[in-house]
């Protein structure tokens, strides 16, 4: 099973670096790495070539155009996902590895993140209010599991079907979000608390960042509740 990981990356060189240090200090190595420059000035393109990531360029400013991108080119059999400032584990890439092949069922698997720099009651806010709250909340939005960009993997067959239903050209949509709307009550997704990764903790020092992840959230919720309403998702859910 060959394992693609697709990062998108805007000016984000320093994070960027990071997170390709840690995808080469896996013990079962990806078998690629895709790097998406979604017009970057600074020289995140170079980083990632230096550490042997393939780029492909997205000229469409935003995440969900550049991610639809990755997905694309990547040519491996499982198609994972991080951020620049994820941080996974050594053992990131085995256990989706390990997960997929154990299950031939499993459409998709992910994972929560762990803030970095936030210690005590911070980190435990941070955990219930924003990421407890994002898999309980959402995964209700939907009627099943919610998959969380920057720790997740799927079959390449999964995206090929789904990828003509997600929104490319809408930079205030959570691509995350809107992807898993494409999956239904017959999809196996899954959500491993263990399989963590470490994120920056940037957000919480920006309110104007943290509302726009909120709206954002609730635009792609919306949109999707439009095409496949809440009460239908259930119902397929129920009748399974």
């Amino acid at each position: 099973m060959r394992i693609s990981v697709v990062v998108p990356v805007l000016d984000d060189a320093h994070e960027l670096a990071g997170c390709l240090a840690a995808l080469r200090s896996q013990t079962r190595p990806p078998d690629e790495i895709v790097v998406v420059d979604n017009g970057c000035a600074d020289d995140s393109a170079e980083v990632a070539r230096d550490a042997g990531a393939r780029v492909v360029t997205e000229a469409v400013r935003g995440i969900p155009s550049a991610t639809a991108t990755g997905y694309d080119s990547a040519s491996g059999d499982v198609i994972a996902r991080l951020d620049a400032d994820s941080r996974p584990g050594p053992d990131w890439v085995q256990r989706i590895d390990k997960a997929f092949t154990e299950d031939p069922e499993l459409v998709a698997i992910s994972g929560p993140g762990e803030f970095i720099g936030l210690s005590g009651w911070r980190a435990r806010a941070a955990r219930l209010l924003y990421m407890d709250a994002y898999f309980v909340s959402v995964g209700a939005a939907m009627a099943h599991p919610v998959l969380f960009g920057s720790n997740l993997a799927m079959r390449r067959e999964a995206w090929d079907r789904v990828r003509d239903g997600v929104n490319r050209s809408d930079p205030e949509l959570h691509d995350d979000i809107d992807l898993s709307f494409q999956f239904g009550a017959a999809d196996r997704l899954r959500v491993d608390r263990s399989l963590t990764v470490g994120i920056s903790a940037r957000p919480f020092d920006d309110p104007a960042a943290m509302r726009r992840r909120f709206s954002r959230a609730f635009r792609t919720i919306a949109r999707n509740w439009r095409i496949s309403p809440p009460s239908q998702r259930w119902m397929a859910r129920v009748q399974r």
